[in-house]
């Protein structure tokens, strides 16, 4: 018990504060150019087909892996002193407060071509600002630190939504949407002037290449020829793309599942929100002294079992039907289970990374993870409509068993150890 407890000491750590404003400041800007702008839009009479196409302009978090080698390999003349992650840092978080201001005084309605340009910064500005803080997390932490550090900034992370979604709507019904967002660019100066008093993680130096040959090999060929030194590194890659792939799998259906059993509107949003996000606050903090306590390895295979079998909650939904309480707890356990997946399995892939390449490595692995969300899991729906709920919630804790066996052969051949 005296063991675990020491574990939590971790989160006492002065570095914690740092990264739990740093996830604030990543997680506030995304709402902002999504579902928050959304209702901007439509309150400024812009068409509903024209909101839909406004998703479009979120590309640069799709593809904010083609920027991580120039972060990476460079750092910025006018910010040398802050070195190369905070000088980074710092100068995307002006360019983020500009172009948030620049949206606020553009009318959309009246200059849609402009407001869609500003926009479209804000959401390169705010993807490219996440590669920094990423990589600045995992270089500020020690292996078995590092699914702590996760869990302070998914906590941040959290908050900073909240801020931008429910806290800008509250706003918005008070203020103008043009004083909201005014007041949503002020929420930035907290991860500025953070990044301003905090250290540069220790030995982050970069290379300035002197030709075009040269940037390329430092910046692509370099970061995927270290990745592929490793043993098993193709087998590293598949186990990265399976090991979340029942919870991957699970979550379009999700909502269907509860409208289809007969919940409002309303009390999925209430019940998700507000337990689902406790749940998962709690299981990235929990994950978080798992593998300060239990080392990686044995996390991986714990958490990768409870998120695999959590799934199995909704086959009870199924037969409870329209029972809140009951939603409740199964939202909770699955929260939970997949927060504490979240936590284990980030620390792996922070662990992966290079300190020579931490921005490019982890922004490629990170977006291999997503490939199991966004390409394999677009065929739920299919499978959900061919087969029972009951069927399709049990197919989907099957799925966990491809990614816990290459687990296990990794674990076994040495590939993933405890650092």
């Amino acid at each position: 018990m005296l063991g675990w407890l020491r574990s939590m000491k971790i989160y006492a750590d002065r570095r914690m504060a740092v990264v739990l404003a740093l996830g604030f400041v990543s997680g506030l800007p995304f709402l902002l150019v999504s579902s928050t702008l959304s209702l901007w839009l439509k309150d400024a009479g812009i068409s509903l087909a024209a909101i839909g196409l406004f998703s479009v302009i979120k590309a640069p978090y799709s593809f904010k892996w083609l920027l991580s080698p120039l972060i990476d390999q460079y750092r910025l003349p006018l910010f040398a002193r802050l070195g190369r992650r905070r000088g980074w840092a710092v100068f995307l978080q002006i360019l983020l407060i500009a172009a948030l201001i620049l949206m606020s005084v553009t009318n959309p309605q009246m200059s849609p071509g402009l407001f869609a340009a500003w926009v479209f910064l804000a959401a390169l500005f705010s993807a490219s600002q996440d590669i920094v803080l990423d990589a600045y997390r995992i270089e500020r932490f020690k292996p078995k630190e590092q699914a702590a550090g996760v869990a302070v900034f998914v906590l941040g992370y959290r908050l900073g939504a909240i801020f931008s979604g429910a806290g800008a709507l509250f706003l918005a019904a008070v203020l103008s949407w043009s004083h909201v967002y005014q007041i949503m660019a002020a929420g930035v100066v907290v991860g500025l002037v953070t990044i301003l008093l905090a250290k540069e993680p220790e030995g982050n130096t970069a290379s300035h290449p002197r030709t075009m040959r040269a940037t390329i090999v430092n910046a692509v060929v370099k970061p995927f020829a270290d990745f592929m030194k490793r043993s098993h590194w193709a087998l590293i890659l598949l186990f990265i793309f399976l090991y979340r792939m029942s919870d991957a799998y699970v979550a379009p259906m999700a909502y269907p599942f509860f409208d289809d059993i007969g919940f409002t509107k309303v009390q999925i949003a209430s019940i998700i929100k507000i337990y689902g996000l406790i749940a998962t606050i709690v299981g990235t903090f929990v994950g978080g002294i798992v593998v300060s306590r239990l080392g990686l390895v044995k996390s991986l295979v714990i958490c990768g079992f409870l998120q695999g079998l959590s799934n199995l909650v909704y086959v009870g939904q199924v037969y409870a039907g329209n029972n809140a309480p009951v939603l409740m707890i199964n939202i909770f356990i699955e929260n939970i289970s997949g927060g504490m997946g979240t936590a284990a399995f980030v620390a792996y892939l922070s662990s992966l990374c290079n300190k020579k390449y931490t921005a490019t490595q982890y922004a490629l692995l990170s977006s291999f993870m997503g490939a199991a969300r966004d390409l394999f899991a677009a065929t739920s729906g299919m499978v959900a409509a061919a087969v029972s709920w009951q069927g399709f919630f049990i197919l989907t804790t099957l799925m966990a068993v491809p990614g816990m066996l290459i687990l296990w052969y990794l674990i076994r051949v040495k590939a993933i150890k405890n650092n």
